[in-house]
C-alpha cells in the first residue's frame, strides 16, 4: 500500500466519524480516487511533458470558439467554411511549392 493510500484511509477513518463532514466529503470514498492516488504516487510512470499539455490546452481553446454558438446557421456556416478552406488546401500547397522554388532560385 502506497503512503497516499495509506494518507487516504486515515482521512476516510476521520470523516466517517463527523456524519455531516462524511456526507460533504463523500467523493473520497469514491474508487476513482484510489487509483488517481495509485497513479500519482508510481514513480515509474513517465510524467507528461508541458509541450504536450499545453498543445491539449490549446487544441480545447479552438474548439470552445468554435463551438461557441451552437446554433444551427453558424454550424452550418462553420462545417462551409471548413468544407472551402480544405477544397483550397491542395492548391494553397502548391503555390507554397511555387514559392518556394522561385525563392531557391532567386538566391541560388
Amino acid at each position: 500500500m502506497t503512503t497516499a493510500q495509506k494518507k487516504l484511509g486515515k482521512l476516510r477513518k476521520r470523516v466517517a466519524r463527523f456524519k455531516k463532514l462524511s456526507r460533504l466529503l463523500k467523493k473520497l470514498l469514491a474508487p476513482t480516487v484510489e487509483r488517481a492516488l495509485l497513479f500519482l504516487d508510481e514513480k515509474l510512470l513517465p510524467s507528461t511533458s508541458n509541450a504536450v499539455e499545453r498543445t491539449n490546452r490549446r487544441f480545447r481553446k479552438m474548439q470552445r470558439e468554435i463551438y461557441r454558438a451552437r446554433t444551427t446557421t453558424s454550424i452550418r456556416q462553420r462545417v462551409a467554411l471548413d468544407l472551402l478552406r480544405e477544397a483550397h488546401l491542395a492548391t494553397r500547397c502548391e503555390v507554397l511549392r511555387l514559392l518556394s522554388r522561385q525563392r531557391l532560385t532567386f538566391l541560388g
